[in-house]
């Protein structure tokens, strides 16, 4: 890497050499290894290396490097080629695709190796890319990952670019073509998980590979995994529950292995400016709670799958159509750590559309901002439950002039709207129904919402059943369900003032 001018940190040295440490029978001590770390560190030059190495200097026969999208493994590609280009010659003028580039060659008649210069042919057809050795045959390929993508082909080395996209069923195609050569490896590299049910693949390595990662019964204890190497550089914790203060840059340095290389701390200063909501992950290198797909929950994964809003499953958040009006609902959690503020309402269509607009620590900046909101968007109701967790912010409410209706049976805009048990429990029905049957409730796959959903059951209350409030979880489940509550009880009941007429 650095005859290429490419000179590795080192971090990437220590990942090298923790990568390509053998055993006593000459083994890779690490069949797999793992490399979490955030966004633009340079965990491109760890795989630029490692393929090289085996490309040029171990004689391994074939390196499949697949990436999660086409454009990204070409621009790894582009990226291989410049390298194999700065270590050789050109061997005529007008072709750029044959090279003359250091290698290490094997005597014929002695069998000893030594350096020498090899032909390297660099195949730019679509759909081949890839760098052949001429004299062993030996190939560098590039592949987009898919379900079939690299059956019927047998790999020395399978590296897995981004993770967090990489799929069990593209797991299946791919670990398999490891199976019949004498000392294989597949590398893993990624920065976290977007969401907490996808991913999957990341969280299994995880639980094989860190000791503190969270478990459930069903995985049993910890036991350490004799031949996978794990370094991950993110913060501990989840996403849905940070413990860390976003404003400590030291935080960042802390994750961010290249500080002062490549990442500068102007950068990491204009990223939190920009994007509190995505540095956790992106900078942090902090994961999402892992949602698991647990097939007879209360709503099945796939069912809620099916209910993102489509303009959200299409990638363009922005053509989302939003309800003309809407409830705010305010829900503590039963640990007091987390406070979520969700809004629900009816669109032109019928269909109901349900987001989280807070979902944040404590509960002290909760009256604040729920009067901020009122002033702003002057809603149809706030919907909050007087028992519970969520009743001692009563008096905060009253002191920013959000109180209860007068009259229940005749509200107001802008009333407070405090559900009984009973109406707890219908709300539980009037959202599964929504959901499940209807199908008319959407929502914008917002993790505290799907985590809560996956992690929260349900408890007997005033005859019927309702959402199980003791999960930490549960918070952000709860107040999407009073609103839908709220939306389909609540709003044909709503007196609207006559406007005064003014002479």
């Amino acid at each position: 890497m650095a005859r290429a001018g490419r000179p590795l940190d080192d971090w990437q040295v220590d990942s090298l050499t923790l990568m390509l440490a053998a055993r006593e029978d000459g083994k890779w001590a690490c069949y797999e290894h793992c490399e979490w770390v955030s966004r633009q560190n340079g965990k491109g030059g760890v795989l630029e290396a490692r393929a090289l190495t085996g490309f040029l200097l171990l004689g391994e026969q074939l390196i499949l490097w697949s990436a999660h999208l086409y454009k990204t493994a070409m621009e790894l590609f582009r990226r291989v080629k410049a390298l194999i280009r700065a270590l050789g010659t050109k061997v005529k003028p007008h072709d750029d695709n044959l090279w003359l580039v250091p290698a290490i060659v094997t005597d014929e008649e002695t069998g000893e190796p030594s350096e020498g210069d090899v032909l390297v042919k660099i195949s730019n057809t679509n759909g081949d890319e890839g760098f052949e050795r001429l004299d062993t045959g030996a190939r560098i390929l590039f592949i987009a990952r898919s379900a079939g993508g690299g059956r019927g082909m047998s790999g020395d080395v399978n590296i897995i670019d981004e993770t967090f996209a990489y799929t069990r069923e593209q797991h299946a195609a791919l670990l398999y073509t490891l199976s019949a050569r004498p000392n294989p490896q597949i590398i893993y590299t990624s920065s976290p998980p977007l969401k907490g049910d996808s991913g999957e693949i990341m969280y299994e390595l995880r639980r094989r590979g860190d000791p503190t990662a969270p478990r459930e019964p069903d995985d049993g204890p910890w036991e350490q995994d004799p031949s996978l190497g794990y370094r991950d550089w993110g913060h501990p914790g989840d996403l849905e529950d940070l413990q860390v203060d976003l404003d400590d840059l030291a935080t960042a340095v802390a994750a961010n292995p290249a500080y002062g290389i490549r990442i500068s701390l102007e950068t990491i200063q204009r990223e939190l400016r920009s994007d509190r909501t995505g540095y956790p992950r992106e900078r942090l290198g902090i994961w999402p709670k892992e949602i698991r797909a647990r097939g007879g929950g209360v709503i099945p994964t796939e069912v809620w799958r099916n209910q993102v809003d489509p303009a959200v499953r299409d990638g363009n958040p922005a053509r989302v159509v939003r309800p003309g009006e809407v409830v705010f609902v305010v829900q503590v959690n039963s640990t007091r750590t987390h406070t979520t503020i969700a809004a629900v309402g009816a669109r032109p269509d019928g269909s109901l559309l349900a987001s989280i607009v807070d979902h944040r620590s404590g509960t002290h900046w909760v009256p604040t901002r729920v009067a901020v909101l009122k002033k702003k968007h002057n809603p149809l109701f706030v919907v909050a439950q007087d028992k519970g967790p969520t009743g001692t912010l009563f008096t905060a409410f009253a002191e920013q002039g959000i109180t209860e209706a007068e009259d229940k049976e005749k509200p107001r805009r802008g009333d407070l709207m405090v559900p009984w048990a009973a109406e707890v429990a219908i709300a539980y029905g009037l959202f599964l129904d929504a959901v499940v049957d209807q199908k008319r409730l959407f929502h914008l796959d917002e993790a505290p919402l799907n985590v809560g959903l996956a992690a929260t059951g349900t408890r007997s209350l005033a005859g019927g059943t309702a959402w199980d409030y003791t999960e930490p979880s549960a918070g952000p489940v709860l107040a999407v369900t009073l609103g839908v509550w709220a939306v389909e009880t609540c709003v044909p009941l709503l007196v609207e003032e006559a406007a005064p007429n003014i002479w």
